[in-house]
C-alpha cells in the first residue's frame, strides 16, 4: 500500500491532538484502514469497521484481556470501599513509623509502589493518606503531588502485574513477534524513564531537597481540600489479602501455563484467572467478615466496571486497529522508509521522543500504546533492533508524556489527591520530567549504537 498504509495511525494521531480524544481517533483510524483495503468504498468500508472490531472477540486471548480489563474495575471498589486501605495507613502511622520528613515522604512512595493494580487508585491512597503528614512535617502538598505522581506509571509499568501488562502482552501478541511474554519481560531494563524518575523521586524523599520552581513554592500554604476521602478503617486484611492473593495467583499460573517456566506462561490466562479469585475473596471478605449486603457489593462491583470501560474500550479499538494495520503491513513500510533516512542506532531514540509528544498532546499514556506498539515493534523486527529496547522506548515515552501533560488524567488525579492546584502541580512538576526525559533520550542513543 506504500505511503497509505501509515495513514491510519497519521488520522489518529491528527485528530487525538487536535480534539484531545483517543476513542474517537482510533475509530476514525480503523475506518480510515478499512476505507484504504476497501479501495474507497464507503459501504465496504463501514461494514468492514464494524466487523474488524467484532472479530477481536473471535481471539479467546482477546476476549481475556478485556474480560480482565473489567472485572479489575470490581476489585478495586471492592477494596476502596472496604476501609482496609485507610486501616493499614492508621496502622502504620500510630506505630510511629512516621516521624520526620523524609519518613513521611517514603509514605505515600512506599504505598504508591506497592499498589500497582492501578494507578489511579495508587495515587488517590497515597495522596489523600499523606495529606496531614505533610502539613505537619511543613513539606508543600506540590510536594505529595509530585512523588504520588512520579510513583504510580513508573511502578505500575515496570511491575506489569497488572492491566498495564496485560493490554502490552495484547498489543505485542498482534505484533507478529515470536515470544511476547519475554519481549515484555526484557524490555523493563529499557524503560530508561520510568527508572530515572524512581531514582529522582527517591532521591527527592530521601534528601528532602526540591529544585527549579517547586522550591520556590515550597513555602506557599496549599490546602485544598481533597473531593474523595477514603471509607472510615475497618480491618487491614481487605486489602492486603486480595492483593496478595492475586500477585501470588497470577505467577503460580504463569508458572503452571508455562510448565515451569516463567517466561512462557499465559499471561492472559493468568491475569484473568488471578483476579477472579482475587475478586471472590475480596467480595466474601466483605460479605462474611465485615457483613456488608451481597446486593450492595454487587452494585459496586458493577459501579467499579463502569468506571473502566472507557479504558476497555480503547483496548478493543487499538485491538482492532493493530488487525488492520497488519494487513496494510504498516511496519514492513515504515521500516523500509525509516531505514532510508534515519540511521537504525537512532530509531530508539526516535520512538521514545514520538511517543512522548503523542502523549503529551493526548493526555493518556494506554492511547500512545495503542497507536505505537504496533508499529514500533515490528519496525524493530525488520531493522535488525531489539524489539524489547524498542518496546522500553515505547513505554517509557508514554509514561514521559503523560507526566508532562496538563491533560492527563493521572496529572489531574494527583493534584486533587495532594490537595493541590493542577496548573502548580503541572509547573513543579515539569522539571523533573524534562530531567529524566533528556537523560533517557542519552541512554536509547547509546543503546541504539551498541545494538
Amino acid at each position: 500500500m506504500g505511503w497509505l498504509s501509515i495513514l491510519p495511525p497519521v488520522v489518529a494521531i491528527i485528530y487525538a491532538v487536535w480534539r484531545r480524544e483517543v476513542t474517537i481517533a482510533l475509530l476514525l483510524a480503523i475506518f480510515t484502514a478499512a476505507l484504504i483495503l476497501a479501495d474507497g468504498n464507503l459501504a465496504l468500508a463501514f461494514i468492514d469497521t464494524v466487523d474488524r472490531i467484532v472479530q477481536v472477540f473471535s481471539s479467546a486471548y482477546n476476549t481475556r484481556i478485556l474480560m480482565f480489563s473489567l472485572i479489575i474495575g470490581a476489585l478495586i471498589q471492592l477494596i476502596k470501599i472496604s476501609g482496609g486501605v485507610t486501616a493499614l495507613v492508621n496502622w502504620l502511622t500510630t506505630k510511629r513509623w512516621v516521624n520526620n520528613q523524609r519518613k513521611a515522604g517514603l509514605l505515600p512512595a512506599i504505598i504508591g509502589s506497592s499498589i500497582f493494580v492501578d494507578t489511579n487508585m495508587s495515587v488517590l491512597t497515597a495522596g489523600i493518606s499523606s495529606q496531614a503528614l505533610f502539613d505537619r512535617f511543613k513539606m508543600s502538598r506540590l510536594r505529595l503531588a509530585y512523588i504520588i505522581d512520579a510513583t504510580c506509571a513508573p511502578i505500575s509499568v515496570l511491575i506489569l502485574l497488572n492491566g498495564w501488562g496485560a493490554a502490552i502482552l495484547g498489543y505485542l501478541k498482534l505484533t507478529g513477534v515470536d515470544d511476547p511474554v519475554t519481549v515484555m519481560i526484557h524490555s523493563i531494563g529499557f524503560n530508561f524513564y520510568a527508572i530515572i524518575t524512581l531514582i529522582i523521586m527517591f532521591y527527592t524523599v530521601i534528601s528532602t531537597r526540591v529544585h527549579g520552581p517547586m522550591k520556590s513554592m515550597e513555602t506557599e500554604a496549599l490546602s485544598l481540600v481533597s473531593t474523595e476521602q477514603l471509607p472510615k478503617p475497618t480491618k487491614k486484611r481487605y486489602m492486603l489479602w486480595p492483593l496478595i492473593v492475586m500477585v501470588f495467583c497470577m505467577l503460580l499460573f504463569m508458572f503452571i501455563t508455562g510448565d515451569g517456566d516463567l517466561r512462557q506462561g499465559s499471561g492472559a490466562e493468568s491475569v484473568l484467572w488471578s483476579v477472579i479469585l482475587a475478586t471472590m475473596l475480596a467480595f466474601a471478605l466483605l460479605r462474611f467478615d465485615a457483613q456488608q449486603p451481597t446486593k450492595t457489593l454487587m452494585q459496586e462491583m458493577f459501579t467499579g466496571m463502569g468506571l473502566l470501560l472507557p479504558l476497555v474500550t480503547l483496548v478493543l479499538l487499538a485491538f482492532a486497529l493493530s488487525q488492520a494495520m497488519g494487513d496494510l503491513q504498516t511496519g514492513v513500510f515504515v521500516a523500509t522508509a525509516i531505514g532510508d533516512f534515519i540511521p537504525v542506532w537512532a530509531v530508539p531514540a526516535l520512538v521514545f521522543i514520538l511517543s512522548g509528544f503523542i502523549a503529551f498532546t493526548t493526555g493518556t499514556s494506554w492511547g500512545t500504546f495503542g497507536v505505537l506498539i504496533p508499529i514500533a515493534v515490528p519496525l524493530a523486527i525488520n531493522l535488525g533492533i531489539s524489539p524489547a529496547l524498542v518496546l522500553g522506548a515505547v513505554l517509557g515515552g508514554s509514561v514521559f508524556g503523560d507526566h508532562a501533560s496538563p491533560i492527563s488524567d493521572t496529572t489531574v488525579i494527583a493534584s486533587l489527591a495532594a490537595g493541590c492546584d493542577l496548573l502548580d502541580h503541572v509547573k513543579t512538576q515539569l522539571p523533573y520530567a524534562l530531567v529524566g526525559g533528556g537523560i533517557s533520550v542519552l541512554f536509547y542513543l547509546v543503546a541504539g549504537w551498541l545494538q
